[in-house]
């Protein structure tokens, strides 16, 4: 099979398409046919080997693992001994990460604990669009800034990959949401849902006199003390991004320690937890139309690089999608 690998880090040209053995499930496993695929900030993070602390989770000189891929979509061709939910021909999604990465191939194995049936009204390109990005929204939101009906959220980097499902997925609790985006953007974040919208190039959140309940923030590119003034007296604010080392770090290790009992709670958002619990969240949110994934551009697998090249100028509006079949 055709699969995408890299065995040292650096730009998007290390990416080589390659024939490689196609996998067997193991038990509990089960072998898909990846039908899409989609790219994620993780993706270049690890080929890259940036921030440096990437390094100690997959080698200090070079990849220890030289497949990247998290989010999937396909039909099941095997299934494994143990093998309990799914049977040959399902049309599944999700997010394989925890079982090495390796979406950007013709076929994958992971175990069937990561993986839930693709809604039939949703397409390849859509579904594979979904789990890392969606979890993030929904984990930031929903765990971390406990976030209720009524509330005023504000997502600031409303337009891009998890920002426009923490747009959607915060309507569905019941939200009055804010989206904060650039001029080109803001049409599309109204239309999936937000109540009001703010150009970042002609208005500062953090100054305008607006507080929130809650700040989801996919960017990271404001400091501790801008957000505090956006929250109200009781408010939260999650920081599922960052800009910058130096904000990255004051977020981290700064924001727990301006955060009181009973008033402002401020910090980074943990790595998300893929798990089939919020997989199947997110998969009956996309069933009912309350979520529908924002794709931007689809790549096919050969031009893999192109898809990751383009995601790192931080410009997509939405998902980037490599389309495999």
């Amino acid at each position: 099979m055709k699969a995408i690998i890299y065995t040292q880090y650096g730009s998007p040209d290390v990416l080589q398409l390659k024939d490689i053995e196609k996998p067997a499930p193991k038990d509990n496993e089960v072998l898909v046919k990846i039908q899409a695929a989609s790219a994620n900030a993780l993706d270049w993070h690890f080929m890259r080997a940036a921030p440096f602390l990437a390094r100690l989770e997959n080698g200090l000189f070079k990849p220890k693992v030289t497949k990247l891929g998290a989010d999937i979509a396909g039909r099941v061709e095997a299934v494994g001994k143990g093998v309990t939910q799914f049977q040959v021909g399902d049309e599944v999604f999700g997010d394989i990460w925890l079982n090495g990465l390796g979406g950007f191939a013709e076929y994958g194995c992971t175990r069937e604990d990561t993986l839930v049936l693709k809604p039939a009204k949703v397409s390849f390109e859509e579904a594979a669009a979904v789990p890392l990005a969606a979890l993030t929204a929904l984990q930031g939101l929903r765990d971390h800034g406990k976030i209720q009906a009524g509330y005023k959220v504000l997502v600031n980097g409303a337009s891009g990959g998890v920002g426009t499902f923490a747009v959607q997925i915060a309507k569905s609790f019941g939200a009055e949401v804010t989206g904060v985006c650039s001029t080109r953007n803001l049409g599309m974040v109204r239309k999936i849902g937000a109540d009001h919208v703010i150009d970042y190039t002609q208005e500062d959140f953090t100054a305008n006199g607006q507080q929130y309940d809650l700040i989801f923030c996919t960017v990271g590119n404001r400091t501790l003390a801008a957000y505090q003034r956006a929250l109200k007296p009781q408010g939260v604010c999650v920081v599922a991004g960052f800009t910058s080392l130096p904000l990255m770090f004051s977020h981290l290790i700064l924001g727990p320690r301006r955060s009181k009992v009973g008033g402002q709670r401020l910090g980074l958002m943990p790595t998300v937890k893929p798990n089939k619990n919020d997989l199947i969240v997110m998969q009956e949110l996309l069933a009912s139309g309350k979520v529908v994934p924002v794709m931007d551009r689809c790549y096919p697998l050969n031009e893999t690089a192109e898809a990751i090249r383009y995601l790192e100028t931080g410009r997509a509006r939405g998902k980037v999608v490599i389309t495999v079949a």
